[in-house]
């Protein structure tokens, strides 16, 4: 079984279009629509999803996060990067965050 993966060439950032609140020892995440938190769509983080939650709010590759988890956690590289690829993928889908060439913000120039 082969896994698609997020490309691993360029950076990723979180999308400023949602807040992001940690009650008790949970991390959610809502997204921001028409000026409004989408209550229908609240996603929860573990706590290690959290922390790449957390690291997002800088563009950071692929490879940067994944090196980041093989430190703190006793996995291989290429395990923790298929995860992490498979996860960015799921946050990518639900517009949570954004390969970082596409977080441009409105009026803003881009030559």
């Amino acid at each position: 079984m082969t896994t698609t993966c997020v490309s691993q060439a360029g950076t990723f950032v979180r999308n400023k279009g949602v807040v992001c609140r940690k009650i008790e020892d949970e991390t959610l995440v809502v997204p921001i629509r028409g000026g409004v938190g989408d209550l229908n769509s609240i996603y929860s983080l573990n706590p290690l999803g959290a922390h790449i939650w957390q690291l997002l709010d800088t563009e950071l590759s692929l490879e940067e996060i994944t090196q980041f988890v093989v430190d703190e956690y006793d996995v291989t590289f290429e395990q923790a990067q298929c995860d992490i690829s498979s996860f960015l993928n799921e946050l990518i889908s639900m517009g949570l965050v954004l390969p970082a060439s596409e977080s441009f913000q409105p009026g803003s120039s881009r030559d």
